[in-house]
Order: structure tokens, then C-alpha cells, then sequence
């Protein structure tokens, strides 16, 4: 009788937490990003599906957790065999390796999936704000100041190799197809702590943004209306026909995108002609409809499973996750001041004064930041709304990151 007990206790998941219970640390992981999801509200699309992928890796037998390739690309099968991966046909991966990492290494490691989410994003993205505010769209510019300023700290430290400050840096553009698909390229080894890191971050805007400043604005630089500002400055330049400019506009981005940053096209591009489709209007309307929702959805899901299914003791309950959790953070938070201290320079030689919060969301997470700094700008003054003024730089940043990841990519991938 105590013999089948014992092949009972053995046939559950219980014997290996039991012998290794950092299991437990993932749950609680696990559990923290999906009531961040659900119970708080922050980014569910993205954090409870990536939260579920933790949940389901980390069942000892359960087969689900992806398992990287080392720098040679080999594999280890559950016989000890080791095997290249990429020699391995696709139902041979399903058979040997599971489930996600059929999805993980069809979808994610080939990197399909970040540029087809970028289409959707694209999509769902009104160029509009920015094209009526171009001289607001230089923060966005700016706030990629922590990607470069972060690298450069990972390499110096020694613990981070060029490419790996590079995917660790590349967090503070607050883009997290941006930071998969840069990751992959430079160091796939590091996906599931960057991706977790970087999804993470977005989720935290909400806390993130108000915190930076904060510590970097006073309430006079808060209160500056920009409707008011504008009046100083005289009548606004009108734009006659917008319909044409945002059609002509994607076009236009990419082109001189490709030509100086070839390496950035698959993330410009898909974003590019996400908008296009969008803009061009009833003849293109189902495929707008089909990038924007079906397929942006399924992108979604199997994305945010497949990052999650990363997570796996090994590959998170390291120095070297702390390393990016850290650096992460710091990468977004300097993003976020950097746009608010060159709002401040400006206002030193301008007569026409900006409000600091359009530079603290020159980041890529669209519309979130926007909608954060317009919180916190009303809080002080309820009359004065920043939405549409804090968007020319929002999307100008979601164009600045995808062109800094093409840059990192060219010169280290």
C-alpha cells in the first residue's frame, strides 16, 4: 500500500516542489502579475495571458515551459539526446519539447509575431495629434535617452555583454514587441526576464510616470496650460487637408526609415502599414478590421503565453534577472526624465512655456502615458487637459524606440 501512495505522491507535481520549491516563488509570481491584471487593471491583454504562461510552465511534468537553445543552438531532450533545434522539424519539436515551444520557436524566436503586433498597433494608432503638434513629437526623440544611458551602465558594470546592455536597455523605450524582437536578435538567452521586465514596466506607468515627476516638477511647471500658450503664440497653423497628409505620412516614414535604418523596417514598416490601411479608410476597411482586431488579438495571446512560458525557475531565479529587473527600471525612469528636462531647457530660451508631463510621455506605451500625464495636469488645474498635446509626443516615442532598436540591431546584431 505505502508503495502506490509513493508512485501517487511521485506521479504528481507535490515530489518535485517538494524538492525544489522555488516552484513556489514563480506562483506567487505568477499570482502578483495576474491580480495586477485583473484586480488593478494594468494592461490585461498583456499581463494576465503572460501571467497564465508563468502559471503553466512551472508545473513540474506538465511540459509547458519553453526551453532555449544555448549559443549553438542545441537542445536538451527529455532522453538527455541533445539536438540543434532549428535542424528539428516543427512536429518533431511538438513531440519532444511540448506544446509552447512548437508555438514559442514557429511564432516567437523566428520573430514573426513582434512585427505583426506592431500592424495592430499601427491600426489602432491616430497620427493625427502629432501631425498638428510636429514641433511636441522632438520629446519622444529625447525619452530614448535611457535606453543608450542604461547600455552603456550594463556594459560597464561587467556583467552585461554589448548585446545584452542593449536588449536590457532597450526596456526604457517602453515597447515590449520592441524589446521582444530586439532580444531575440542580440540575446535570446535573456527573452522571458526582458519581456517579463519590460511588460511589466508598461503596466506600471500609471505608478511610474507620477513618481519620476514628482521627484523632477513643480507644481507651477504642472499648471502650465497649453491652450493658453498657444493663444500667445497667435493663430495655430492649420492643416487643409489632414485626410491626405496622414495617408501620405506612413508612407513617407518608411521610406526614409528604410533608407537610413534598414534594420528597423520590420518594426516601422508593419507599423506603418498598419496605419496606412487604417487611414486610406473604406477600401481598405476589412483589412483594417482584420489587423486591428482578429489578428492583433490572436497575436496577443500567443505572444503573452509564449513570454511566460519563458519564466521558468532556471531561466528567472538568477543575478542576472535582478540585473535587468533593476536596470529596467531604471531605463524607464530615466526615459521619463529625460523628456521632462529637455521641456525644461526649452522653456528657458522659449517664450512659449510646455508643459513638462508632454516630455515625461515621449515613451511608446500609447495612449497609457497620455492618459496619465492628462490625470495628473487636471489634478492640479481640472480646466487644463494635455491629452492631445502629450499624444504628438507619445506616438513620436513609439516611432523612436522602433527606430532605436533598428540602430542597436545594425551595429551589434
Amino acid at each position: 500500500m505505502e508503495d502506490i501512495f509513493g508512485k501517487l505522491f511521485d506521479m504528481t507535481a507535490f515530489s518535485n516542489i517538494a524538492a525544489d520549491p522555488s516552484f513556489l516563488i514563480m506562483y506567487l509570481l505568477a499570482f502578483v502579475l495576474l491580480y495586477l491584471g485583473i484586480v488593478k487593471h494594468y494592461e490585461p491583454l498583456l499581463l494576465v495571458p503572460i501571467a497564465f504562461g508563468v502559471l503553466i510552465a512551472n508545473f513540474p511534468g506538465g511540459e509547458m515551459g519553453v526551453i532555449q537553445a544555448d549559443s549553438e543552438g542545441y537542445v536538451t531532450l527529455a532522453n538527455g539526446t541533445r539536438k540543434i533545434i532549428w535542424e528539428m522539424p516543427l512536429h518533431e519539436i511538438a513531440h519532444e519539447l511540448g506544446l509552447m515551444n512548437f508555438i514559442y520557436y514557429m511564432l516567437i524566436k523566428t520573430g514573426f509575431l513582434p512585427p505583426v503586433i506592431f500592424m495592430g498597433v499601427g491600426a489602432m494608432t491616430d497620427f493625427g495629434p502629432m501631425l498638428r503638434n510636429l514641433r511636441l513629437s522632438v520629446f519622444g526623440a529625447a525619452a530614448q535617452f535611457g535606453i543608450f544611458t542604461v547600455l552603456l551602465i550594463a556594459v560597464g558594470s561587467g556583467f552585461f555583454t554589448l548585446q545584452e546592455g542593449a536588449s536590457l536597455g532597450i526596456i526604457g523605450g517602453a515597447d515590449g514587441p520592441t524589446a521582444i524582437f530586439t532580444t531575440i536578435k542580440l540575446a535570446p538567452h535573456l527573452l522571458g526576464p526582458i519581456a517579463i521586465a519590460a511588460y511589466s514596466y508598461m503596466a506600471l506607468v500609471p505608478v511610474i510616470i507620477p513618481l519620476v515627476v514628482k521627484l523632477t516638477c513643480t507644481k507651477k511647471e504642472l499648471m502650465i496650460n497649453m491652450r493658453q500658450e498657444e493663444k500667445k503664440a497667435g493663430k495655430p497653423i492649420e492643416i487643409k487637408n489632414l485626410r491626405v497628409l496622414k495617408i501620405i505620412f506612413p508612407i513617407a516614414v518608411t521610406t526614409v526609415v528604410a533608407l537610413f535604418v534598414p534594420t528597423a523596417v520590420p518594426l516601422i514598416g508593419m507599423l506603418m502599414f498598419g496605419n496606412l490601411i487604417k487611414e486610406i479608410g473604406s477600401d481598405t476597411s476589412r483589412l483594417f478590421d482584420a489587423a486591428s482586431n482578429s489578428i492583433m488579438n490572436a497575436a496577443t495571446i500567443f505572444l503573452g503565453l509564449c513570454v511566460g512560458a519563458t519564466m521558468t525557475v532556471d531561466a528567472f531565479l538568477n543575478w542576472t534577472t535582478i540585473g535587468i529587473v533593476i536596470g529596467g527600471f531604471f531605463a524607464f525612469g530615466l526615459s521619463i526624465a529625460a523628456g521632462i528636462m529637455l521641456v525644461k531647457v526649452f522653456n528657458l530660451f522659449s517664450k512659449q512655456k510646455i508643459n513638462p508631463l508632454i516630455g515625461a510621455t515621449g515613451l511608446s506605451a500609447v495612449p497609457m502615458a497620455s492618459r496619465v500625464a492628462n490625470e495628473i495636469a487636471t489634478k492640479y488645474d481640472p480646466k487644463n487637459h494635455v491629452l492631445n498635446y502629450c499624444m504628438a509626443s507619445n506616438i513620436s516615442g513609439v516611432i523612436g524606440s522602433a527606430v532605436a532598436a533598428g540602430v542597436l540591431i545594425s551595429f551589434l546584431g
